[in-house]
């Protein structure tokens, strides 16, 4: 979820009642700020929000049922979640090519913590400090080429 999203803020009691309940069915759940958190959200390729998914074994699956409380707690009783196809081995969060995306959305959190202190610390201009980035960018694309 992100704070800003409106569909996540219209879920949020239901999720919040859903986690209350969670110890009766024998479940642990719990929510990830993707501002806060973009290596989960690159390693589990939330394209949407709200995103949910389910855990068991180690095998994800993602829930795209109805968002209601009874549904979600019939999809763990029910145990509907064994009719859902598991995510793809390659695509699950744990593989070491989800890895690196969750790498990659570190790298660009990082990317923009250097904007902002070039632009708002040090003062300079929003157009050079892109092209610092980009500079830094061939200069080490050369240096890995080599």
């Amino acid at each position: 979820y992100a704070p800003w999203c409106p569909a996540c803020k219209q879920i949020e009691s239901t999720w919040e009642s859903f986690a209350k309940e969670s110890e009766h069915l024998d479940i642990t759940v719990g929510k990830v700020d993707v501002t806060q958190e973009p290596g989960l959200s690159g390693r589990f390729f939330v394209t949407i929000l709200p995103t949910i998914y389910h855990a068991h074994d180690g095998i994800f699956r993602r829930y795209r049922g109805s968002r209601t409380l009874e549904d979600l707690e019939s999809y763990v009783l029910e145990r509907k979640w064994e009719a859902v196809e598991p995510i793809a081995p390659w695509k699950s969060p744990s593989s070491i090519m989800m890895h690196g995306m969750a790498g990659l959305f570190h790298f660009s959190k990082w990317i923009r913590q250097i904007h902002t202190y070039l632009t708002g610390t040090l003062g300079i201009h929003v157009w050079i400090s892109y092209a610092i980035i980009i500079l830094a960018t061939v200069l080490i694309s050369l240096f890995l080429a080599l």
